[in-house]
């Protein structure tokens, strides 16, 4: 699994009197049997100038950061992070505020305790295997647990959100002294780039369970930066349709089959993230709209549409681009359309203009997630039927386009102006009607409605 070029790197260290050991999420891949994207090295022994004119002839480096003391390295069509040994001192607030120190000669219990989770910790020995996990990491993942390496977490504060997202990687479950220490670290979540909030965010999205990325996001007080995930704890749901529990256990499972429908139909990092974040915020809505009626019964009406103000609050909390609520937020509010209507040709047009930039296939595939998130209730596609009707109308990738156009209105000698204007608007709700099918129907359709409301002279021109 290990590529040859990177066995060829330890042994020039081990050659020129350094010891190249494989470090952090990479030795926990090949733990899981999963190929490792990024590949880091932490060379012992070796200063900085002896370490670069080592690396110099095996193909080009670059500082990453001088001050970090990493090199980058090309090597064989292998891109490597190559760093000394190091430690971080605290001498500013938030994520970015630490100086570094490199020093070769540094043991590897000190230079791991800058690590964030033991997980992340181990170190493996490329040229003779051996592996060495200073923290009980190696017990620490084969038992699904995430916990810290020391004290010194507590001065990252992007650490708790990183934990979110390996918690939802992995399946793992936040160790209660480490959920306690990431309480006590909230006071500096303030301080956190935008940018990096986001990126962790991101790669929850990717995470084949993130329903454990949220429980670890609970469990370290962090959940409470998002109020409108806060508020569906414990908001009741009628048993007869949602036998999971309350809103948040049902988006908990909704999120993960969500991420199972992404996988099963191969969907581009794009959609999945789409798809991630429009089951996550569906019923964002329900906490402001529920009801006991007096038959005992629970209900959440208009949910959909006060879920939309609260989708975009938090996208914009977790800073995602603007993009993602254009997509987002058209699928929360008719996530639940399937349910107060059949599926005619007319109301499948209707939704694919409303749901635009988005599409009716993904959706469907929102629809898929949501009735199968309530376990013990058995999975379902209560809309597969809009998507069958859909796809025969070449409509589930996208909205109708306008068969009457501003072309085809001045060869009736509609001049452009506000009248054509309107005329066309008029023209596009009809064809969403199914009124007119063509060019011909629609400029039969135009000729009558010029009849019956010709232009007044001043809209002329």
């Amino acid at each position: 699994m290990l590529p040859d070029a990177l066995l060829s790197v330890a042994r020039t260290m081990d050659t020129a009197g350094g010891r190249a050991w494989l470090v952090g999420g990479c030795v926990r891949d090949l733990l899981l049997d999963i190929t490792p994207k990024d590949f880091d090295l932490e060379v012992y022994g070796l200063d900085a100038e002896t370490l670069e004119r080592t690396l110099a002839p095996l193909g080009r480096t670059q500082h990453v950061g001088k001050q970090f003391g990493v090199l980058k390295l090309w090597h064989r069509g292998l891109e490597i992070d190559v760093a000394l040994p190091r430690c971080e001192k605290k001498n500013g607030h938030g994520h970015r505020g630490f100086s570094v120190h490199c020093d070769p000669a540094m043991q590897p219990a000190r230079a791991t305790l800058r690590r964030d989770f033991t997980i992340n910790a181990m170190m493996l020995d490329l040229l003779n295997g051996e592996l060495l996990a200073l923290h009980n990491g190696r017990r620490d993942l084969e038992q699904h647990i995430l916990r810290h390496v020391s004290p010194a977490f507590a001065e990252d504060p992007l650490r708790p959100l990183r934990g979110m997202q390996f918690a939802a990687r992995f399946r793992l479950k936040l160790a209660p002294e480490t959920a306690a220490l990431c309480r006590r670290m909230l006071d500096e979540a303030h301080t956190l780039p935008a940018s990096r909030i986001w990126i962790e965010w991101r790669k929850w999205s990717h995470a084949a369970s993130p329903s454990y990325g949220l429980v670890a996001l609970a469990d370290s007080g962090w959940l409470a930066l998002y109020p409108e995930l806060t508020a569906l704890q414990d908001c009741p749901q009628d048993p007869r349709w949602h036998p999971e529990g309350d809103v948040w256990r049902h988006t908990l499972q909704v999120v993960d089959q969500a991420a199972g429908i992404a996988s099963r139909q191969q969907l581009s990092l794009s959609d999945r993230e789409i798809l991630l974040f429009a089951a996550l915020c569906h019923d964002l809505g329900k906490p402001a709209t529920t009801v006991r009626y007096e038959n005992g019964r629970i209900g959440s009406p208009g949910h959909s549409e006060a879920g939309m103000p609260l989708t975009k609050s938090f996208l914009q909390r977790i800073h995602a681009p603007r993009r993602m609520a254009q997509y987002v937020l058209p699928m929360v509010h008719d996530h639940i359309t399937h349910l107060h209507g059949e599926a005619t040709p007319r109301a499948v047009r209707r939704l694919a203009h409303r749901l635009q930039p988005a599409t009716i296939e993904l959706w469907e595939m929102l629809v898929e997630a949501d009735a199968s998130g309530r376990a013990p209730a058995a999975p379902s596609r209560p809309a597969l039927n809009w998507l069958q009707m859909a796809m025969d109308m070449q409509q589930h990738r996208n909205s109708p386009s306008p068969i009457l156009s501003g072309r085809l209105l001045m060869k009736l000698g509609l001049e452009p102006g506000p009248a054509m204007g309107r005329l066309l608007k008029q023209a596009y709700q009809a064809q969403l009607d199914g009124v007119f099918h063509d060019e011909n129907t629609a400029l039969d359709w135009c000729r009558e409605q010029l009849r019956e409301k010709p232009p007044r002279p001043d809209e002329k021109g």
